[in-house]
């Protein structure tokens, strides 16, 4: 029997803490934790050399290992994603208070700080992946777009640091979200003490979990072996001069970016094609809005209207994410900001860095507004895309995180200008690169939906499939024991008894066994054995028919083989032999047949004639009436069922033909 998995449900308590945890943990990704780029990207890990402020091979190690360990430790820990937001939590308070004091943290503290935003994105997206799975489509949406949406705003917050004064008065207020963050993950931690166990496909396998956390773990473990690549290791890496490589600028950075993206695309496509194509949409669209994201900030000179910008395209993009029409959507605004962005070209003369210059404000809301929602719906749709396959954390979070960091640190390389994409203080130097990349971005997350809804509408065909056979097989095993108890116990008695009985009993008893046997095989679920013949043992229908042959039968094949697949040349067999049965039983004792095989290319026609005594084609209507169903179900129902035509034509007087054609399916 075939057993359906149920999908896991939620209740109204438990949905309210999971969204609050979700929402409040994202906040954690808008404080500045250190003093890094204002890079809009979910994951913030140096590629080359040592982090900032590191000093010491304590720090170091901390450095490499604390964003290791916490993303190894969070994919396994992936049922208890609230305690990962605690955590990560815990950790930006106490730093965050740490400054309101003004108490002195040791170096490897700050370098342990690089473990906040792995624990962070994992237990978003988890709790977004868990949502989606007990069929909060919307909701989960939502929050997995809200955390890119989040590391949006942590880019106004980075430059605000820079750029503030009184830059201790603004820790207070990072620490009251960190409080704020912590309090909201407590209610869920508490109603998933046991676990989340929504959060898995049930029955997921094994090995793709492990699959998820090594790719995940070695993505982010690239940052030491790259960091190692010092000119002169770089360039007999690949085989360029050391004089080469130091007259450009960014094309250091550009090649170990590229050697990052071919490693991490490899790893992710070890774990499926869904987390590879994912992770990819993800990482484009990152790379793709932090050129836009850092000239409308600047131009907006980081006044209320920066804030107010970036939320309503958070917004936006949350919504677009959580509607029904999510793909088109998410694709629709991505292409709309491509196009604002060809605008703002146009319109500055290919400088757009004069927006911040000329301290556009209506210019940069519009950016930010379309470039905040592009990146939140595109990486919404995606969460909804991916969720099936369980692998939502892995894939949107180190994975398209670490494609991020090392695609924009190509697209910093390949810079027409030789500058980088973001250069004085976020100040954009070329966005055509930016155009592309939200296009590409549109079309990943167009494909992702068309690619999902193919697998459900395969899967919703595979499920009836299921249940036609469930059904199938309810109803021979409800036919069987009332035909086992009664029709199989008379056949068997006649076929014991009949030879007693004289004259013709010897040959009723031989058909009472025949028939027992076919019934048993029906009920069994096998194919019916036609009455006096063999199954045919080979798929060349004109050898099958031409051994009906007989004094009485004579049949007309071509001189070449006529394949057809099986079971179809079993099923036409048995038409004949019912045919042919007809024709015996009651075209009148000196009846003859004639059995006519065609070969058609796409199918094969049958025509069987006999010259007996007909009959009125009303009769065959009257004997369906009747409960007398051979024709109705020997013949032309084994016809219908192969996706063929039959005609049948008789007159009294004037014998019988019947007609049929079937395809032949390779």
């Amino acid at each position: 029997m075939i057993v359906r998995m149920e999908e896991p449900t939620t209740t109204p308590a438990l949905r309210a803490a999971t969204v609050t945890a979700a929402l409040a943990a994202a906040v954690l990704l808008v404080v500045p934790l250190r003093r890094s780029g204002p890079m809009p990207l979910l994951l913030d890990v140096p590629l080359q050399g040592r982090p900032v402020g590191v000093s010491g091979a304590l720090d170091a190690v901390v450095a490499v290992g604390a964003p290791v360990v916490a993303v190894v430790a969070g994919l396994l820990a992936i049922r208890r994603w609230p305690w990962l937001l605690s955590a990560a939590a815990l950790l930006t308070l106490t730093a965050l208070l740490c400054g309101v004091a003004g108490v002195a943290t040791p170096e490897w503290f700050g370098s342990l700080l690089l473990a906040v935003r792995p624990l962070v994105v994992i237990g978003v997206f988890a709790a977004a992946q868990s949502l989606i799975r007990c069929g909060e489509i919307r909701l989960g949406a939502v929050v997995a777009g809200s955390c890119v949406g989040a590391a949006m705003i942590g880019s106004a917050s980075v430059l605000q640091y820079w750029f503030g004064t009184g830059r201790g008065g603004g820790l207070d207020w990072f620490a009251g979200l960190a409080v704020a963050a912590l309090a909201g993950t407590v209610p869920a931690g508490w109603l998933l003490r046991r676990g989340d166990t929504a959060v898995l496909p049930a029955g997921g396998s094994r090995g793709r979990r492990w699959r998820l956390v090594v790719a995940g773990g070695l993505a982010i473990a690239l940052t030491w072996p790259l960091g190692q690549l010092t000119s002169d290791r770089l360039s007999v890496l690949i085989g360029v001069s050391e004089s080469s490589l130091n007259r450009h600028q960014y094309a250091q950075s550009a090649v170990i970016g590229a050697i990052a993206v071919v490693i991490v695309a490899v790893l992710a496509a070890m774990t499926g094609p869904w987390s590879l194509g994912g992770a990819l949409t993800a990482a484009v669209v990152q790379v793709a809005a932090v050129g836009p994201m850092l000239l409308a900030l600047t131009s907006l000179k980081l006044g209320p209207a920066s804030w107010v910008a970036v939320l309503a395209g958070l917004a936006l993009g949350a919504t677009l994410a959580g509607s029904r029409w999510r793909y088109p959507l998410s694709a629709a605004v991505t292409v709309t900001a491509a196009v604002a962005l060809i605008i703002v070209s146009v319109a500055t003369s290919g400088r757009p860095e004069k927006l911040a210059d000329q301290e556009s404000v209506i210019p940069g809301v519009l950016l930010a507004v379309v470039v905040t929602a592009a990146a939140t719906a595109v990486v919404g749709a995606t969460a909804t895309a991916l969720t099936p396959a369980g692998v939502v954390p892995a894939a949107l979070g180190p994975l398209a995180g670490m494609l991020a960091i090392g695609g924009l640190q190509v697209v910093n390389g390949t810079n027409p200008r030789g500058t980088a994409v973001w250069s004085g203080y976020g100040r954009a130097a070329d966005l055509d690169v930016s155009v592309w990349l939200l296009l590409v971005a549109a079309a990943g997350v167009g494909g992702l939906g068309l690619a999902r809804q193919w697998a459900n509408r395969r899967a919703e065909r595979r499920l009836a499939e299921q249940i036609r056979l469930e059904a199938a097989e309810a109803e021979r095993n409800r036919l069987a024991r009332p035909i086992h108890d009664g029709v199989l116990q008379v056949l068997a008695l006649v076929q014991r008894h009949g030879a007693d009985l004289g004259g013709t009993g010897s040959q009723l008893a031989a058909l009472a066994g025949e028939q027992e046997v076919a019934l048993r095989s029906l009920l069994s679920g096998g194919a019916p054995t036609p009455p006096g013949e063999k199954p045919p043992a080979s798929d060349d229908l004109r050898t099958t028919l031409t051994a009906l042959a007989s004094a009485t039968v004579e049949v007309a094949a071509p001189a070449d083989p006529v394949p057809l697949p099986q079971p179809a040349a079993g099923e036409v067999t048995a038409v004949v032999l019912a045919a042919l049965d007809n024709v015996r039983r009651h075209a009148g004792p000196d009846a003859r047949a004639w059995v006519l095989l065609e070969d058609e290319g796409d199918g094969v026609r049958v025509t069987v004639r006999d010259n007996g005594v007909g009959f009125d084609p009303v009769r065959l209507a009257e004997a369906a009436g009747e409960g007398r169903l051979g024709v109705a179900q020997s013949i032309r129902g084994r016809i219908t069922d192969l996706g063929g035509t039959i005609d049948i034509f008789s007159r009294p007087g004037q014998g019988t033909e019947i007609e049929f054609w079937v395809p032949r399916r390779r």
